[in-house]
């Protein structure tokens, strides 16, 4: 826990910084380090960094953990856990639940037993994150995909009792079935008797004599899981969707965790986009600008039409309404916005070149040559100077 850097520290946030300032704080470093846009050598472990800070910081009670006791309440040492690293990892959520649990941590055991009574519980299975890649159009419009990932489910032979087909687990030798033993410590405080998980039976109370074939007595095996997942419309990059049920397989009959899928939107040639708004830069011609044009407009929905006022200069912003993406909320969709740019021609024909020579003897200009002249005038009248 040493070398890890505070998760605030990380993000570049104060430690009293808003919902807001924090996910405002990841999208700006997430889009930055990201590997498939960032090509540096360490840019992958910084997004793995970036991407652990978040998930602790804009969890409220993952945060209020973090707040109380550092890096240890997400150190799987102490039983919890964080987002796994890469494409697709496991995680659990959690921390110390009180002063029971930072007692533990030094004698090994409970209070009274609370601690090792907890091993023998239903616990449930860990959370599994999945990262899916989509287009600018498909994260727009939404689609149905489907998974395959790998996860620890129930033996198939053994039924998750791990136990060899035919036989049952029997009553641990050791504890009795109670799942905890009686242990004796040394402590700063002296000789004391605490609780232990047991050994033997590891808490379950039942030990295996002759263990499944298929699992080796762990009551779960490594299979390819299929899900179908449908993508909903108007999802932005690295947002996430719990699928549940579908992480990884509990311990003592506790339930299935969660999957949690991580959408990867590409960014587009043309456009970009913020929230539910879609910003479009559309080229004219001096021609156009000069003397207006109705033009085709591309949009996520198809093309439009749209009317350019004579004297349009570059900037003007034209609002295309409910071209943009859908929320996830519901409701109308967003806007798209067109911002003109006026290209300056690079090569002209002699026709050309006497066709502006007249229209600048016709408006007083003087044509100067390439400095000064009549053409960076009139580039300068459409980019607005």
């Amino acid at each position: 826990m040493a070398d890890k850097r505070d998760y605030y520290d990380v993000l570049g946030v104060s430690r009293d910084a808003s919902d807001a300032e924090i996910k405002k704080a990841y999208r700006k470093l997430s889009k930055q380090y990201h590997p498939d846009i960032n090509k540096e050598a360490d840019a992958a472990d910084k997004f793995k960094e970036i991407t652990e800070a978040y998930e602790v910081l804009s969890d409220a009670d993952k945060r209020s953990m973090y707040d109380q006791y550092g890096h240890a309440a997400t150190d799987g040492s102490y039983g919890a856990g964080g987002f796994g690293g890469g494409g697709f990892g496991g995680f659990s959520g959690g921390g110390f639940s009180g002063f029971e649990d930072i007692f533990e941590s030094f004698f090994g055991g409970g209070m009274g037993g609370a601690g090792a009574s907890r091993a023998s519980a239903a616990r449930r299975g860990d959370d599994l994150q999945y990262r899916v890649k989509l287009k600018f159009e498909e994260a727009i419009f939404g689609k149905e995909v489907t998974i395959t990932y790998n996860r620890k489910q129930e033996c198939h032979t053994c039924h998750g009792s791990g136990a060899k087909e035919g036989t049952e687990p029997v009553t641990c030798h050791k504890c009795h079935g109670s799942g905890v033993i009686n242990v004796q410590r040394n402590t700063p405080f002296g000789a004391m008797m605490s609780q232990a998980t047991c050994d033997v039976c590891h808490g379950t109370g039942k030990e295996i004599k002759e263990k499944c074939s298929t699992c080796h007595g762990a009551g779960t095996e490594t299979q390819a899981h299929s899900v179908k997942v449908t993508v909903p419309a108007g999802v932005e990059d690295n947002q996430q969707m719990r699928v549940s049920g579908q992480g990884e397989a509990g311990t003592n009959g506790g339930p299935y965790g969660d999957l949690y899928v991580v959408f990867q939107v590409e960014e587009s040639d043309i456009f970009e986009r913020e929230g539910t708004e879609i910003f479009y830069e559309l080229p004219i011609s001096f021609s156009q600008a000069a003397l207006g044009d109705e033009v085709k407009v591309p949009t996520v929905h198809g093309n439009v039409k749209l009317k350019i006022p004579a004297g349009t200069q570059t900037g003007t912003t034209f609002r295309l309404r409910e071209k943009g993406a859908p929320s996830l909320r519901g409701g109308r969709k967003g806007d798209q916005h067109v911002s003109v740019k006026v290209v300056t021609p690079k090569r002209l024909t002699d026709r050309q070149k006497d066709l502006f020579k007249q229209l600048a003897e016709s408006s007083g200009e003087s044509v100067k040559g390439h400095e000064g002249g009549f053409f960076d005038k009139m580039k300068d009248m459409f980019e607005g100077k």
